[in-house]
């Protein structure tokens, strides 16, 4: 009987663990900032991987932006390049749009986006 109420409480631990982990992914973003923008203008950010997209936002130089990891053209995740150097982090994602996690009407309802790599860097 004891073996088997250690068994049970081994399997529910053992659930619980995987479930967390499972999800702790999902909850985890990659810390860029706005950069190289030029003076008096704004980076949009936009509905889809387009110039012609929809703004959803617009951030100036230095604001920091949560990435989802995702970026265009089959580059990798930037959560998985984070232990690179930074210039080569930036090189990967020069041309391609990277998806960030944002809240444009700032009342709490957060959104997928896209901005220009060019203009992000690692924070």
């Amino acid at each position: 009987m004891k073996s088997l109420v250690n068994t049970i409480a081994a399997a529910a631990v053992a659930s619980t663990v995987a479930f967390f982990a499972g999800h702790a992914d999902a909850a985890t973003f990659a810390a860029w900032q706005v950069a190289d923008v030029p003076w008096g203008d704004v980076l949009n950010v936009r509905k889809y991987p387009a110039s012609t997209s929809q703004k959803q936002a617009a951030y100036p130089n230095g604001t920091v932006l949560q990435m989802t990891g995702r970026c265009t053209g089959g580059a990798p995740d930037l959560r998985d390049i984070a232990h690179w150097p930074a210039w080569k982090q930036r090189q990967v994602v020069r041309y391609r749009w990277c998806e960030v996690w944002h809240d444009p009407a700032q009342n709490g309802r957060f959104v997928t986006g896209w901005v220009y790599g060019k203009y992000i860097r690692p924070y």
